[in-house]
C-alpha cells in the first residue's frame, strides 16, 4: 500500500477517536501500556474478524481506549456550544459508527505492520507523550505521537499532524460551506454512517 494512502488511513482511525463520543473512568495504567495494548487489539480485530464483528470490535476499541467525550467536543470547536443536546448525541454516534465501518473495511488490506515505542515525554499538565513508529512490510515507516491523559488517548499526531486539529478544520469548514449550521453536519455523519 503507498505511504501516502497508509497516512489516510492511520489518521482516518485517528479521527475516528476524536469524534466519537462514550465517558469512562479514569484507570491508573502506564501510557506505553495503553498504547501498546491498543495496538496489539487492533492487530488481533484484522486478524480474526470481518464484516460486522470487525466494524463492532473497531468502535470498541474507539470507545474503550480514547477519551472520545472530550475529543468530540474539540473537534467540534466552537459549533458544540451551538449544537442542541440531540444534535451532539446524533454527531457523535454518527461519527462513530461511520469511521467504524470505514475503517472495518479498510484493515482487510493490512497486513505485517508493526508499532514500535520510543520515548515517553511526561508534560505538566499531566499529559504524556509517547512516541512510536509504525513500520509497515513495504514503503518509510510512519512516525505516531499518541497524547494521554487520565489514563485514555486524546490525540494522535500523524508525523505531526494533529488528528484532532485536522477533523476539527474538516468539521469547521463543512458547517461553514454548508449555512453556518451544525444539523448539516450531522445529516452528512449520519448519511456516511448509514451506508
Amino acid at each position: 500500500m503507498p505511504l501516502l494512502a497508509c497516512r489516510r488511513d492511520v489518521l482516518r482511525l485517528a479521527a475516528a477517536a476524536v469524534v466519537a463520543g462514550v465517558a469512562w473512568p479514569a484507570l491508573a495504567a502506564d501510557p506505553v501500556q495503553l498504547v501498546q495494548g491498543t495496538a496489539q487489539q487492533v492487530i488481533d480485530i484484522v486478524k480474526t474478524k470481518t464484516g460486522a464483528a470487525r466494524q463492532a470490535a473497531i468502535l470498541q476499541v474507539l470507545q474503550t481506549k480514547f477519551d472520545l467525550p472530550a475529543m468530540g467536543r474539540f473537534a467540534l470547536g466552537t459549533h458544540w456550544n451551538q449544537a442542541t443536546e440531540d444534535q451532539r448525541a446524533r454527531f457523535l454516534k454518527a461519527v462513530a459508527t461511520a469511521e467504524a465501518r470505514a475503517y472495518s473495511e479498510r484493515f482487510g488490506q493490512y497486513g505485517g505492520q508493526t508499532l514500535t515505542i520510543g520515548k515517553v515525554t511526561p508534560r505538566a499538565n499531566g499529559v504524556s507523550i509517547v512516541d512510536s513508529r509504525l513500520s509497515q512490510t513495504s514503503g518509510q515507516p510512519i512516525k505516531l505521537e499518541w497524547e494521554v491523559r487520565n489514563d485514555r488517548i486524546t490525540d494522535v499526531k500523524v508525523e505531526g499532524v494533529s488528528m484532532v486539529m485536522t477533523r476539527r478544520s474538516d468539521f469547521n469548514s463543512y458547517i461553514q460551506n454548508h449555512g453556518g449550521k451544525v444539523d448539516a453536519l450531522v445529516q452528512e455523519l449520519e448519511a456516511r454512517a448509514a451506508r
